[in-house]
């Protein structure tokens, strides 16, 4: 019998990836979402799809949004994929690929996918995978899937999505055709969105603090090199 990765596993090899620190006010993001990823990977119903993939990059990508060095991101995307053996280029393809779809559908269309989806090109990998978690005997919903779906809806028609009536009536009527947990689902984007705003603000206050560091900084350096022109002059 194989042994199931540990946590203090998924770190150790996260870490032999990602070397750098990481900034302070993602470091929390990194370790959550290391943590939701690690339980899902050893998790026996749990099975990879392309949605799950776009909701892993679009929570990473939009709470990591202006992280510095931008090469870090890419290197801490990578690491949070290969901790438990997965490959990054997958995610991103699949959510590349999910997101260009969406773009150029209704939500309508992603409403009626067992209909709409069936014989539209390029839509067959995506009902494909609808199809079989419907049908599935054992789907393991998470939060990062209710994310991969709200970005298809979101691709779609941002305007519709940010209609809070109409994005609860669209998440119940997709997730009611995909046998999912709505009310675990609608709690678990809108604590989604929460904290994407909480994350701005954080982002906000961190740039006004080092906005007026560097100012006192800037005006400490022109004190001093007034008072060394002063005392050359006094010297003369």
């Amino acid at each position: 019998m194989d042994n199931v990765r540990t946590l203090s596993d998924t770190k150790r090899n996260f870490y032999s990836h990602h070397v750098r620190p990481i900034n302070s006010i993602y470091r929390r993001v990194v370790e959550e979402l290391m943590v939701e990823m690690h339980l899902l990977s050893v998790n026996v119903n749990f099975q990879y799809n392309p949605i799950y993939g776009l909701g892993v990059v679009t929570s990473f990508d939009r709470f990591m949004a202006g992280y510095k060095p931008e090469k870090d991101k890419v290197s801490i995307f990578k690491g949070l994929c290969l901790a438990i053996d997965k490959d990054p280029q997958q995610y991103r393809d699949d959510a590349a690929a999910l997101n260009a779809l969406a773009q150029n559908l209704s939500v309508e269309q992603l409403l009626s996918w067992n209909t709409a989806l069936v014989s539209l090109e390029g839509g067959e990998k995506l009902y494909e995978t609808l199809k079989a978690i419907a049908f599935a005997n054992h789907f393991k919903y998470s939060r990062l899937f209710a994310i991969g779906i709200y970005e298809l809806l979101e691709s779609a028609d941002r305007a519709v999505v940010n209609d809070g009536e109409k994005r609860e009536k669209i998440l119940a009527e997709i997730g009611g055709s995909l046998h999912l947990p709505i009310e675990k689902m609608q709690k678990d984007l809108e604590l989604y969105q929460s904290n994407l705003e909480k994350m701005e603000q954080a982002k906000q206050v961190l740039e006004d603090i080092l906005k007026t560091d560097r100012k006192k900084r800037q005006e400490k350096l022109l004190e001093k090199e007034s008072s060394t022109e002063s005392s050359e002059k006094n010297e003369s």
